[in-house]
Order: structure tokens, then sequence, then C-alpha cells
């Protein structure tokens, strides 16, 4: 199934997406509440994900995707870590050696679930930067709730995938790397999902040895920069689940990123003679990944405080 969160005019709704219409999640399971989003839904279990299965196979019901504002399936994720996975980016394509630990360990940070925006959100140019880049990525969202989760069993944990921009300001990210705590306000500004879940059912042959093999593609205006692939990953996603719940827990609506495919950030894009530059206000990026669809976003002018003073890091 597709599963959407949309808004045809009355707040967000959990939905299903069936060709060009979207059936009404609460309505098809008879719900005594409106259920607001995909982690609402992932939240009633996997009867009620069986039950909208069934109920919505067949139908012609529903009102035209055309209709609806799609949002993000899940509008305020619990968490959201963001892994490195792929050395192709963690490298930069070869310029930089990585750790021992890159490759024993799946590591994560943890990025903003206050600041997620939807498809065809438009998306704030942080006032403080003058490198602001994407990283082009792929999501598993959590749909059941568990605690120190064996690889093996990881998969059951997995509701779909969807697609995630994780939206980086390069400058700020550079100096608080330098104090060893991470990315902090260099990826606190913005993140994207959408434009649905894709569940694992409807992958197919794209999902092989615990990975995703789906093609993966961004454009700025129009303009290839980006082509790769979701596979190839160091860790793979049960490694990224065990690790994610290993002393801790995860709950439905979870999101997990694997980080940027390899040459899925600015810099890749320029080290590979694409025709790519920092982002900049009026920018429309649109991120296609194989089976999951198109994620579009376009940037918009920096926010000014109340003084009309916009603060701009400084060029380096």
């Amino acid at each position: 199934m597709k599963l959407v969160c949309y808004d045809a005019g009355n707040g967000p709704r959990s939905g299903v997406l069936r060709g060009e219409r979207v059936l009404d999640a609460t309505d098809l399971l008879g719900n005594s509440s409106i259920i607001r989003d995909v982690q609402a839904l992932l939240e009633l279990g996997p009867e009620a994900l069986q039950r909208l299965r069934n109920g919505s196979a067949g139908t012609s019901a529903g009102m035209a995707s055309s209709t609806v504002r799609l949002l993000s399936p899940v509008l305020r994720p619990p968490t959201i870590r963001d892994f490195s996975v792929y050395e192709g980016h963690a490298t930069m394509g070869g310029a930089w050696k990585l750790p021992d630990a890159w490759y024993r360990l799946p590591v994560f940070y943890f990025s903003n679930p206050l600041c997620v925006c939807g498809p065809d959100a438009t998306i704030p140019y942080p006032s403080a930067t003058r490198k602001f880049d994407y990283e082009v990525e792929l999501a598993a969202v959590i749909g059941r709730e568990g605690r120190n989760v064996g690889a093996a069993d990881a998969a059951d944990y997995i509701a779909g995938f969807t697609i995630f921009v994780d939206w980086s300001a390069r400058d700020l990210q550079r100096d608080e790397m330098q104090l060893h705590l991470g990315p902090a306000k260099g990826k606190d500004s913005s993140n994207s999902l959408g434009p649905w879940l894709v569940t694992l059912d409807e992958l197919g042959g794209l999902w092989r040895d615990g990975q995703l093999h789906a093609t993966a593609t961004l454009r700025v205006n129009g303009v290839e920069w980006v082509c790769g692939t979701t596979g190839g990953m160091q860790h793979d996603w049960a490694a990224l689940v065990e690790r994610a719940s290993r002393d801790s827990r995860i709950v439905p609506g979870d999101i997990i990123g694997a980080g940027s495919i390899a040459g899925g950030s600015i810099p890749e894009a320029i080290r590979l003679g694409r025709p790519a530059r920092y982002l900049e206000p009026g920018d429309r990026v649109e991120v296609t990944i194989e089976g999951l669809g198109t994620l579009s976003n376009t940037l918009a002018q920096p926010e000014l405080d109340a003084s009309g003073y916009r603060f701009l890091a400084p060029s380096k």
C-alpha cells in the first residue's frame, strides 16, 4: 500500500493512495475518531493495516488525489535517527579516510522532528548559512514498538519506506563538527519526508538482501544533479534497526534515515562534474526514488527576525 497523510481542507487525515484516488483511512476502518497521519494509523497495529488493505482493494471511492494537499506521512515523528552507511558519501568520493569504527558500527545522529516538511512544502532558507545543501536519502518508518530488537527480527519492525531530504547548512556544520558533538544547527532547520509511505509488500524485487536497490535522482530547477542508488549500504537495514533499538526504544512513526547515498550532496555533485552549486532561494528541488515517487520542495527567502536583521555566517 501507499499510505498518505492528506488535507482536503478540514485538517490532516491518513489515507491510502490507490491509483489517482485517496481513500480515507478513518472511513475505511470505521474509526470513531479521525486518524490524523500514518503514525496514528500504525499505532492501531497490524490488524488495522490488514483491514485497510482489504477494504481499499478494488474500490473506486475516495477523492481525486489532485484535489487534496499531501503532507508529510508522519507529521511529527517521535524521533528521527539519521545514519551514515554509504562509503562513497562518507568519504566524499574517496577524498577522506574513515576511522575503523565507521566500518564496524552503524552510527547516527538525532535530527529535529519539529521541523518536518511534506511534499510541495516551502522550505525556509536558513538565515545563518551561505552553503545550503541537500542530502538524498531513503528512510524507513518504524511500524511496531520494540526494544533491543535483534537483526533477525528487524524487518518485522519496518512498516515501509519513504523519501527523506536532510537539508544541511554546510558552513555551520563544518564549524560544529570540529567540537566533536556532531551536527546540530547545521541540520536543525528542516527535513522533508514523503510523498507517501510505501509498504514492503509493494516494493517487490527492489528489496533484496536486507536493502532496497532503487535508482535515486535529484533535479534542481529541472536539471539533474544526482543519479545514484540506494543499494550498496555498508550496514543493512537490519543492522540499523538493531542499533537504533539497542538499550533504547523504537515506536511507530520513528524515522530511520540511511544517510545520503553516494553522490547525493552538492560537494559530491561538483566533484563529479555535475552543473551543481549551493542552493539559493527560489530553487525547486525534486528527489525521485524508484518505487517511492517524487518529493518536491521549493526554497523560500530567509526569515528575518523582529528587527529585520538577517544573520549570515562568514563566507568561507
